[in-house]
C-alpha cells in the first residue's frame, strides 16, 4: 500500500482533519505534495550518505583488526627465520603430543590415527583464526606439510593468489576469492626460501555488513514514511488560511463582498501578512464596487430627474406653439398671455440648464480663481438684496467689519444667492432670516437660518442630492447641490441643522487661507 493509500486510510479513522490533510486535489502539482517529496527525497538523501558513510567505517574497522591479526602472524613467521622443515617438526611434535593426550584418555589406536591427521592439519591451519595456512615451494605449487597432503582450500588459494613473492613484499592484506568466498591473504617468506600464504575468511565481516545494511534500509524506510506523514499533516494545517482565501475568493467572484479571510491560529507570519493584505484589498474592491454602484444609481435618477424637469417647460412651450399652429390663439391677450408663458418656461429650462452646467463643472474640479474677498461685505450685500426683494421678511446680520478670505469670489456669491433663494422659495415673505459670519479657530463660518417649517428628518439626509424638493416644493432642486459642490471645491464643508417646526440653519464652513 502506498504512503498515500496510508494516510488516507488513517484520515478516515481520525476524523475529516486528517482526511483534510491527504487530500490533494492538485496531484503531483499541489504544493503540500512538492514540499512532501522535497522532504522525503531530502531525508532519503541523508540517510544513504549516513548508511554509507557508517557502513564503510564499520568495513574499514572490521577489516583492519582481521589485517592486525594477519600482519601479527606474518610478522611473527618472518621475525622467526624458520624453514619449512623446522614446521614439520614442530606440526609432528605436536601431532605427537595431541596423539600421546588422546591415548591417555582412553582413546582407541584407530581414533588416535584419525585424530593424528586430523591435529597435523588444525595445527597448521592454528597459526590464522578461521583462515587457510599453505606453504608455497620455489615451484609455485602447494607443498605437503608435516606428512600431509594441501587440503582443496589450500590448493584453491594457492591458485587464487597470482604472485606471492609481491604479497609477501606488500604492508596491506589482499582481498581474494577462494572458492566463490571472500578472504583477505598476506605472503611471509621461510629462510629456505619458501613463501607462507595466510589467509583469513571475511563471510562473517561481510555478513555483520549487510545485517547493519538492511537495518539502517528498514530504519531509514520507517523514517521516510514517518516523515512523509507528518509533513502531510503540517503543510495542510499551514495551508489552510490559504484555502481559505481560496474560498473567499470565489465566493466574492459569485456576489459575496462581505466576505473577508478570516484568522487562523496555524498561520506564519508572511501568511498573515498575505490575509492582512488580501483583506485591505477587499475592503478597498467592496468600496470602490459600493460607490460605482451609488454613483451609478445616482447618475440614473440625476438623468431621469433632468428629464422630467427639462420635459415639463417643453411640453408647456410646444402646446403653446401647437395653439398657435392651429390659428385658436386669435384674441391678442391670449397670444400676450401665450407668449408670456413661453418666455416663462423658456428662462426655467435656461436656469435649469446653468445649474446642470454649474454642477458639471464642479464634478471636473475645476481650478478656482482665488483671491482676496471680503466675506462680511458679501453677506450684508445678499442681506439687502434679500430686502429689496421682500420688504416685509425681517432680516438680521452678523457681519460688522471686514473679513478677508482666499477664495473664488463668484462662488462664494452664488452659494450666499443659493442659500437665501432657498428661505425665499421654501418659507412665507414674513418669516425672520438670520446672517452671520464668523472667525472661529482658523476657520470661518457663514450661517443663513430661517424661522420656516423646518425639515423633516429623513428628508434633512437628503437635501443636498440633486433635484431633491423636501415635500415636492418648489424650485429646482439643484440649488443645495451647487451650494455643497463650491463649498467642497473650497475645501470646506456644510451642515444643516433643522426640525419640523423650528425651521432650517445652514452653516457653510471655509478653511482660513493665507490672504496677501
Amino acid at each position: 500500500m502506498s504512503l498515500f493509500g496510508i494516510g488516507v486510510g488513517w484520515g478516515r479513522a481520525f476524523g475529516p482533519g486528517w482526511s483534510r490533510t491527504f487530500r490533494c486535489e492538485g496531484g503531483i502539482r499541489s504544493l503540500r505534495v512538492k514540499l512532501t517529496l522535497a522532504n522525503v527525497a531530502l531525508l532519503a538523501f541523508g540517510i544513504v550518505v549516513a548508511s554509507g558513510v557508517s557502513v564503510m567505517g564499520m568495513r574499514l574497522y572490521l577489516l583492519d583488526s582481521v589485517d592486525t591479526q594477519l600482519m601479527s602472524t606474518r610478522d611473527s613467521i618472518g621475525g622467526s627465520r624458520v624453514t619449512l622443515e623446522q614446521i614439520d617438526s614442530l606440526t609432528a611434535f605436536a601431532a605427537l603430543t595431541d596423539r600421546y593426550r588422546s591415548a591417555s584418555g582412553g582413546g582407541d589406536g584407530g581414533g588416535g590415527g584419525s585424530g593424528s591427521s586430523g591435529a597435523g592439519s588444525a595445527n597448521a591451519d592454528s597459526l590464522v583464526s578461521d583462515g587457510i595456512f599453505v606453504v608455497i615451494g620455489k615451484g609455485g605449487r602447494a607443498m605437503t606439510v608435516a606428512g600431509f597432503a594441501p587440503t582443496d582450500d589450500q590448493r584453491a588459494l594457492v591458485a587464487a593468489v597470482s604472485d606471492p613473492a609481491d604479497l609477501a613484499r606488500d604492508d596491506v592484506p589482499h582481498d581474494i576469492r577462494v572458492r566463490d568466498a571472500p578472504y583477505r591473504v598476506t605472503a611471509a617468506h621461510l629462510a629456505d626460501g619458501s613463501t607462507v600464504l595466510l589467509a583469513t575468511s571475511t563471510d562473517a565481516l561481510h555478513d555483520v555488513l549487510g545485517k547493519a545494511l538492511k537495518l539502517d534500509l528498514a530504519v531509514g524506510t520507517l523514517l521516510l514514511a514517518l516523515l512523509a506523514v507528518l509533513t502531510m499533516f503540517s503543510v495542510s494545517r499551514r495551508m489552510a488560511p490559504l484555502e481559505d482565501m481560496v474560498e473567499t475568493s470565489t465566493a466574492i467572484a459569485e456576489g459575496d463582498l462581505t466576505r473577508r479571510v478570516p484568522s487562523s491560529r496555524e498561520a506564519t507570519l508572511e501568511v498573515e501578512q498575505l490575509r492582512v493584505a488580501l483583506n485591505t484589498m477587499l475592503h478597498q474592491v467592496e468600496s470602490a464596487y459600493r460607490t460605482r454602484e451609488r454613483s451609478a444609481a445616482q447618475l440614473r435618477r440625476f438623468v431621469a430627474d433632468a428629464s422630467h424637469e427639462l420635459r415639463t417647460p417643453l411640453s408647456a412651450i410646444r402646446g403653446y406653439l401647437q395653439l398657435y399652429d392651429k390659428g385658436m390663439l386669435t384674441d391678442p391677450v391670449e397670444r400676450r398671455r401665450a407668449w408670456d408663458r413661453m418666455n416663462g418656461e423658456a428662462d426655467r429650462m435656461g436656469r435649469l440648464v446653468d445649474e446642470l452646467l454649474t454642477l458639471a463643472r464642479l464634478d471636473q474640479r475645476p481650478e478656482l480663481r482665488l483671491r482676496n474677498v471680503d466675506l462680511s461685505r458679501l453677506v450684508r450685500d445678499v442681506a439687502e438684496d434679500l430686502r429689496v426683494q421682500e420688504p416685509e421678511r425681517p432680516i438680521s446680520v452678523s457681519a460688522e467689519g471686514a473679513l478677508l478670505v482666499r477664495a473664488d469670489e463668484s462662488g462664494l456669491r452664488q452659494v450666499l444667492g443659493n442659500l437665501v433663494g432657498n428661505v425665499r422659495t421654501h418659507t412665507a415673505g414674513d418669516v425672520a432670516v438670520r446672517l452671520g459670519v464668523e472667525r472661529v479657530g482658523g476657520v470661518v463660518r457663514v450661517c443663513v437660518a430661517d424661522e420656516g417649517p423646518g425639515v423633516a428628518e429623513e428628508d434633512a439626509g437628503r437635501i443636498f442630492d440633486r433635484f431633491f424638493r423636501a415635500g415636492g416644493g418648489a424650485g429646482s432642486g439643484l440649488g443645495l447641490a451647487i451650494v455643497q459642490g463650491v463649498v467642497l471645491a473650497h475645501g470646506g464643508s456644510v451642515d444643516v441643522r433643522t426640525a419640523p417646526g423650528e425651521g432650517l440653519a445652514v452653516t457653510v464652513t471655509l478653511p482660513e487661507r493665507g490672504v496677501c
